[in-house]
């Protein structure tokens, strides 16, 4: 039972992860924004979606033993971390810098919403499940 749960949720799990990933990386960028020679960092998320999705890309699943029968086993996907590209700048400061801040804001907020909207989701689809499992 438990692991046609996990499987349904799986895409929701990789999305919120690569998501989270992603806010890492924009908010590291926009915290160096005035470090002299930082090279602005992203990832294409629809590619990276794709390879975690991809069973040949992913790392093998983990299991925890069980030490009584009454147990759930439990397991974990491991999320395949995200190939970080360099972002061209459209203008380059003297100093090395190419973290252009209305792009990372940009990106940070649309990253954010699209985070919010997938817990959204995730929890309308648990609520429904909860109430479907309560009749």
């Amino acid at each position: 039972m438990t692991d046609r749960i996990s499987d349904a949720f799986r895409f929701d799990q990789q999305a919120l992860a690569l998501r989270a990933q992603r806010q890492e990386v924009l908010s590291s960028n926009i915290a160096n924004a005035d470090t002299p020679g930082y090279k602005s960092r992203d990832f294409d998320f629809r590619d990276a979606m794709a390879n975690a999705l991809d069973a040949r890309m992913r790392l093998p699943e983990t299991r925890l033993a069980l030490t009584s029968a009454r147990h759930i086993p439990g397991r974990a996907a491991v999320a395949q971390p995200a190939d970080l590209l360099y972002r061209q700048p459209l203008q380059p400061s003297l100093d090395g810098n190419t973290v252009d801040m209305d792009v990372e804001r940009v990106e940070f907020a649309d990253n954010a919403m699209r985070y919010q909207t997938g817990l959204t989701v995730l929890s309308g689809r648990i609520k429904s499940l909860l109430s479907a499992m309560q009749q």
